[in-house]
């Protein structure tokens, strides 16, 4: 077999464009450093898929700047990745807003309810303080008085508030807008630098899971 030498002219030239490739294309997150690992993990709804939860309050504008974002990104990620919405609730106006988030879901009307509220709250300043308030932006959107007041004081939406609210402590959220994946790793755009890069290093994280699951 005949062999190939490299000559030292030919690996210098070289180098510099492995260093390159190294730097853009193979990007390494530490944890501590640019994410936080949560300890003990917490339970994902499917176990079977990679879960993707953003942790998030209609009233906070970074939240709001997030969201197209956020709804791009989600048209991304494949079919072993779920995202699901998690509203933060550290008091009783924050509740509300929760309740608000978790009967559209109930409704089957959160794709159209979601940026509604974002919107009544960020650019039409409404504080949204009392279920009245709240009531009027759904009704507008042709959900009758009766459907709204049936989901939003029922058991089960109280009780996926609470959950949500027991999640975000698990997770130890201090702030909005975070990122958790798979129950394990938690994201903040203060550690890593902004939106965008939140999501980068959510799609590290969530191949990083497939890796450890072997996917």
């Amino acid at each position: 077999m005949k062999k190939r030498f490299i000559t030292p002219f030919l690996l210098a030239l070289m180098l510099p464009f492995a260093a390159c490739a190294a730097d853009s294309d193979n990007k390494v997150y530490v944890e501590g450093e640019h994410y936080d690992l949560i300890s003990p993990p917490i339970r994902t709804a499917n176990p079977d898929k990679i879960e993707v939860t953003e942790f998030f309050w209609y009233g906070c504008i970074h939240c709001f700047n997030l969201e197209p974002v956020i709804q791009a990104w989600k048209t991304t990620l494949a079919d072993d990745v779920d995202f699901r919405g998690s509203p933060a609730a550290w008091n009783a106006g924050m509740e509300i807003h929760s309740k608000a988030y978790y009967t559209a879901e109930v409704l089957g009307v959160l794709d159209v309810m979601h940026p509604v509220i974002f919107q009544a709250m960020n650019v039409d300043r409404k504080r949204l303080s009392s279920s009245d308030e709240i009531a009027k932006l759904f009704t507008d959107q042709g959900i009758s008085q009766e459907d709204f007041s049936k989901a939003f004081n029922s058991f089960g939406v109280g009780s996926q508030v609470r959950q949500a609210t027991s999640r975000a402590r698990a997770a130890k959220i201090t702030g909005t807008p975070e990122l958790m994946v798979n129950g394990k790793y938690r994201i903040t755009s203060r550690k890593v630098g902004g939106h965008g890069e939140m999501l980068k290093l959510a799609d590290y994280l969530i191949e990083k899971e497939r890796q450890l699951a072997g996917r």
